[in-house]
């Protein structure tokens, strides 16, 4: 009965009351459908504002373009820094579906605090106009900015919980163990992305105009309506859900492989610390009699660790000085895994911060330009509507055409591997940036021509110039993203799983990060030689933008060939025989 039991139940999984997961009634495509409903409300709840928070800031919070600049790719990277928290937590402690629950809560509350403020007045600086000396514009301070930030970063938490664990519960619903659930899975991390663009579409297009228009109040009012709406839809998916259960924390195991390897390492140099390790104690007969029962019920001898990462092969020796310190092999391979997908995540992180400059500098590229299309009025933050609508299309595309085509010709499960993927976004984001740098010396040009250097009127020239490169970086952004979300979740150890795939998030943590960073460096670099530093003041006009764009080309080149030099080098994980 028992076997039978454990034959219709899936190994490790939960329902959402905490019973074994049946096969047939829990997970597939079914559960997963749920998960991507609420991805594109929790996208749309997010990015309805983060895509125009930086004119929000300098607009009614008064804080200067590189200052605005800087808050949105600070909260933006701390928002997708988190989500390694959530992960994490997913993995060790609770589950995908409670740590979805519980920040899509504080996501809720840190809205709230948003939309009262923008609401009311009193709790904004005044109101002034750009360049009046009788009526200057005050900075936010005090208990305002207090309360900004506060409410800032308390979405900013609640996203990255969310983004550690709702992919991977999504992704969790199928059985890997077979090629239909592995392409099953494969297909739901490209409409994952799909999924991002809707919630997007709707975000950078009708809230953005509501927000232009009606208010900030009421953007961030249908915000918090979305992500309290995404709440109950995803309680409807309960009875499809099968949950993996938590294993323990993934990072007490890599921590005590790599401290347990440098132990071993250190104490074996020592001759007569070798020699006490490799023979055995005194024991009873009763001792001895427990050692041969204990080998006689080993089936097969212990697997021996892999080759490569040899130093932690040292984490497994047949008596540790420490109990504490014993490790398996099982453990020690899952260490390795994970180091050796740390470089292809860290070859990630130039693609996304060319990728902030998308919420930051080019939206304020696009306000000083011609913003109509005919008697349309098109606000500067709905300018990602092109890369988003060509993702929309792209990835059924990919996923239904250029894929089955790709397995036709390459006779493999896969058709375009992850690290292909990841490769072509790579090189998709260094065009962007050439095209961003052309696109601004135009922008300049047109300025310059027509005497509006210091003045703030709309310039001779459409906005359309600058949605080449949101197209260029939106298609840098459908490869890498879902490719490196469904290489990190595959690649990983199963206890490692949810912090593995919230890599691809903190990836997009370090991009804004380093944007922030970059755009710091280069003012301070430029100004110490005795010139205007390039990306400051109140002015785009007076900005170097078109060099910053030129540098972030050329490292974006000189990361693509660091990614090539460790892609050629990787091995992927067996997969699971066909059965």
């Amino acid at each position: 009965m028992d076997g039978e039991q454990q034959l219709n139940t899936w190994e490790g999984f939960v329902d959402w009351r905490n019973r074994p997961a049946a096969k047939g009634r829990h997970g597939g495509m079914l559960a997963a459908s749920f998960v991507l409903v609420v991805e594109v409300l929790e996208n749309l709840a997010y990015l309805a504002n983060a895509s125009n928070l930086v004119l929000y800031l300098s607009k009614f919070m008064h804080f200067s373009p590189s200052s605005s600049a800087n808050i949105v790719t600070n909260f933006m990277g701390t928002a997708f820094l988190l989500a390694l928290l959530g992960g994490f937590l997913s993995d060790a402690f609770f589950s995908t579906y409670l740590i979805y629950l519980i920040s899509a809560s504080i996501e809720l509350v840190g809205l709230l605090i948003l939309a009262i403020q923008a609401h009311l007045p009193s709790l904004k600086p005044p109101t002034c106009e750009l360049g009046n000396v009788k009526n200057p514009c005050m900075e936010t301070d005090g208990g305002k900015a207090g309360m900004l930030f506060a409410g800032l970063y308390l979405v900013a938490l609640g996203v990255g919980g969310i983004k550690g664990s709702l992919p991977p519960h999504g992704a969790e619903q199928f059985d890997e163990n077979t090629p239909k659930g592995r392409k099953q899975r494969s297909s739901f991390f490209n409409y994952y992305v799909f999924s991002l663009s809707c919630g997007a579409l709707i975000a950078v297009t009708f809230v953005v105009w509501i927000e232009d228009n009606k208010g900030w109040q009421w953007g961030f009012g249908i915000s918090t309506a979305s992500i309290l709406i995404s709440i109950p839809i995803f309680l409807l998916g309960s009875a499809t859900y099968r949950t993996k259960i938590p294993t323990g924390s993934p990072i007490t195991t890599i921590i005590k492989v790599v401290v347990a390897a440098i132990f071993n390492t250190c104490k074996l140099r020592n001759p007569s610390n070798a020699v006490m390790s490799m023979t055995t104690s005194p024991m009873s007969s009763t001792e001895i009699n427990k050692k041969q029962d204990s080998q006689s019920k080993e089936i097969a001898p212990r697997e021996a660790p892999t080759e490569g990462l040899k130093f932690l092969n040292n984490a497994v020796i047949d008596n540790p000085f420490y109990s504490a310190l014993e490790c398996t092999v099982n453990e020690v391979e899952e260490v390795k895994i994970v180091l050796r997908i740390l470089p292809i995540f860290a070859c990630t992180i130039m693609l996304n911060c060319c990728l902030a400059q998308l919420s930051t500098f080019s939206v304020q590229q696009a306000a000083t330009m011609n913003t109509k299309l005919g008697s349309l009025k098109v606000p500067p933050a709905s300018l990602p509507t092109f890369p988003v609508l060509f993702i929309m299309i792209l990835a059924p595309t990919y996923n239904h055409i250029i894929i089955p085509f790709a397995r036709r010709v390459t006779k493999t499960e896969m058709g375009i591997t992850h690290l292909q993927r990841i490769g072509t976004g790579l090189f998709l984001s260094i065009v962007a940036m050439a095209v961003a740098a052309l696109v601004e010396i135009k922008r300049k040009g047109v300025a310059a021509e027509s005497g509006l250097i210091n003045s703030s009127e709309p310039l001779g020239i459409t906005f359309l110039w600058v949605a080449l490169q949101y197209l260029f970086l939106g298609s840098a952004d459908l490869f890498t993203l879902a490719g490196l979300m469904e290489f990190f979740f595959t690649e990983a150890p199963t206890s490692m799983r949810s912090m593995s795939t919230a890599l691809s998030w903190v990836s997009l943590a370090m991009g804004y990060y380093l944007s922030s960073v970059l755009v710091s460096v280069v003012n301070r670099i430029t100004s110490s030689f005795g010139h205007h530093p390039w990306l400051f003041g109140n002015n785009l006009n007076h900005y170097h933008l078109e060099r910053f764009y030129w540098l972030m080309c050329g490292l974006s080149g000189l990361n693509l060939l660091h990614y090539l030099l460790w892609a050629s080098r990787y091995k992927y994980r067996p997969t699971s025989p066909d059965t």
